[in-house]
């Protein structure tokens, strides 16, 4: 894999943050819901963004 330059490396970081806070954010709101229906949509929503935290990460090792 090649280098990433100093922008990328702070672009990737700044990704993986959203990330997290997006799934940290839908993990709250599922959590509150009372609707199942909207439960499981705010748990998916929570679940892909980790999954696209962990690839992101990848590119960091």
């Amino acid at each position: 894999m090649p280098e990433l330059s100093d922008l990328e490396l702070q672009n990737l970081r700044h990704l993986i943050m959203g990330c997290d806070l997006c799934s940290a954010k839908l993990t709250e709101y599922a959590s509150c819901a009372t609707d199942t229906k909207i439960k499981d949509f705010f748990e998916k929503g929570a679940d892909s963004a980790k999954k696209n935290k962990e690839e992101l990460v990848k590119f960091l090792g």
